[in-house]
């Protein structure tokens, strides 16, 4: 049972302890008060409403431990701001204060939100997630955490995804836990340690500080019975929810994945999963995307509104060119696919990729207008040799990590628009960003050349016509070059009015290898 709060607080300090008086667009004002109360200091009951012009947003606050209590807040307008604080204790109630918003720093973009099929930060600027797993780099001790940090900055993935909760590896952890202990040494799930949750906001901090995405995996399955954080109670898991929301939602680049593999959670109802995620929608005023992840093929009803994308396992739609479209199809909203195997050599059949297949898979998905997560599992020794990035972190072993920048840099930061198969039931390999741009995968195909031949058909933007002329790119996508073809191609119909090929049947000699994209951009006059 919940123990009722006194509302006689003995004050310790009535002023504010500490409050910011600039803050940058899309930062994180903070604000703490101290008060003692003679009750459980987590169902203390504090908001506070800021206020700018005709913005108002009320946000929760939270306690964190030696009689502090925090308000954070994510200023989304410049300008002055104001607050007034809420809370069923007299000494934090009606506390008011002011700090001003400043422009944002270079290479503060805001918050990811949804856009369609696609991504974008709150300033307009295109996202498109390239991220990589790494589920316990936040616990691992020693210095793994600021190596995995080291390691995501070298290799331009700008999303991770990350447990919360510890997993059940051959190792010793650091003995901060999520919640204190009862006298028979059992969990109090009414008292959390937030020395644990401050533990993970240095983590998320400095993945903000590169620029990379957390996508924070709130339960999984696999705690084997150590802890017992998978089997909680479930008014257990609704406290922690509204708990680490209240600390984490204003983090910028904070993603919430209610869970990895949720049908191992076999304590936890099906239908509860959209309990559970109300919870935390609720409880974040920024609306971070939030999704949920299930075992192989096994996919959450995605077209619930509470969730913003898809997060699925699920690594056959990405073996060829095309076939991740369907799933954009049906769920129209953007996909993800967190797990399509990794690269590695760890013998089980989900984690043999070579670099060369883990990176075609990747292309596969992206061209079809979805997102594809990178893993790898490498083992050279025993399991505290902590060479398995997938769940330690540190540093890469594997090769397709080193073709990440230039698929970012290269391949999507030249798009006009995000990408969408051309026709997509008649050409699977080739895409569009718009009018006038194409994407031709030809994946592992070897071919000595290639003929002009494109779709007229041009998804929703405009199609080509007759006499447009198009120069050509071809991109090394393992190697890592872009080689311009010389001269022009003009367009004619091909004698199929569903194709166009160039009007002096040009083809273009290819280089003898595989995983070749070649990028085809209208002339323009």
């Amino acid at each position: 049972m919940k123990r009722l709060i006194t509302l006689f607080a003995a004050i310790l300090v009535t002023a504010a302890s500490f409050a910011q008086a600039q803050v940058e667009r899309w930062g994180c004002f903070e604000t703490s008060y101290k008060a003692s109360v003679k009750s459980n200091p987590f169902d203390v009951k504090l908001t506070a409403t800021f206020t700018n012009g005709s913005e108002k947003m009320v946000v929760r606050g939270f306690y964190d431990g030696d009689d502090t209590f925090v308000i954070r807040f994510m200023p989304g307008k410049e300008g002055t701001w104001t607050y007034v604080t809420s809370s069923n204790v007299g000494a934090l109630n009606r506390k008011k204060g002011s700090f001003e918003c400043t422009a944002p720093s270079e290479g503060n973009h805001g918050p990811v939100e949804i856009d369609g099929l696609h991504f974008k930060y709150a300033d307009g600027t295109r996202y498109y997630p390239v991220g990589t797993t790494s589920y316990d780099w936040m616990h691992v001790p020693g210095d793994y955490p600021a190596k995995t940090i080291a390691s995501l900055k070298e290799s331009g993935f700008n999303k991770v995804r990350s447990l919360f909760f510890l997993h059940n590896l051959n190792i010793d952890y650091p003995e901060i836990y999520p919640f204190l202990k009862n006298a028979d040494g059992s969990w109090d799930y009414e008292h959390f340690d937030p020395r644990y949750f401050r533990y993970v906001e240095d983590r998320i901090m400095a993945l903000q500080g590169i620029g990379v995405e957390l996508d924070l995996i709130l339960f999984h399955p696999y705690d084997g019975g150590r802890w017992g954080f998978d089997r909680m109670p479930l008014e257990a898991n609704m406290r922690y929810l509204s708990y680490i929301t209240a600390r984490y939602a204003a983090f910028r680049n904070i993603w919430w994945s209610m869970a990895n593999e949720f049908g191992g959670l076999r304590q936890v109802p099906y239908d509860y999963w959209v309990d559970m995620t109300k919870q935390v929608v609720d409880g974040d005023p920024y609306g971070h995307p939030v999704s949920i992840h299930g075992y192989t093929a096994i996919y959450y009803d995605y077209t619930n509104p509470l969730f913003t994308h898809t997060s699925i396992q699920d690594h056959r739609p990405v073996m060829e060119p095309g076939y991740a479209y369907t799933i954009r199809n049906i769920y129209k909203k953007p996909v993800i696919f967190d797990e399509v195997c990794y690269e590695g050599n760890n013998g089980a059949r989900w984690g043999i990729l070579s670099g060369e297949e883990m990176l075609y898979r990747m292309y596969n998905g992206i061209l079809s207008g979805c997102y594809v997560t990178h893993a790898e599992c490498f083992n050279s020794g025993p399991s505290d040799d902590f060479t398995n990035y997938l769940a330690f972190g540190g540093d890469f072993h594997g090769e397709c990590w080193k073709r990440i920048n230039f698929l970012r840099h290269s391949v999507l930061d030249d798009l006009p628009n995000p990408l969408a198969l051309s026709d997509s039931s008649w050409d699977p390999i080739t895409s569009t960003a718009g009018t006038g741009y194409y994407l031709v995968y030809l994946g592992k195909q070897i071919l000595n050349n290639w003929t002009f031949n494109l779709p007229a058909k041009n998804n929703f933007f405009q199609p080509i016509k007759e006499g447009d002329k198009f120069q050509v790119e071809i991109i090394d996508t393992w190697n890592m070059t872009v080689t311009p073809v010389r001269g022009t191609f003009e367009a004619v119909h091909s004698g199929d009015r569903y194709r166009f090929n160039d009007k002096n049947n040009r083809s273009i000699q290819l280089p003898d290898r595989p995983y070749l994209l070649l990028r085809i951009k209208a002339v323009t006059e």
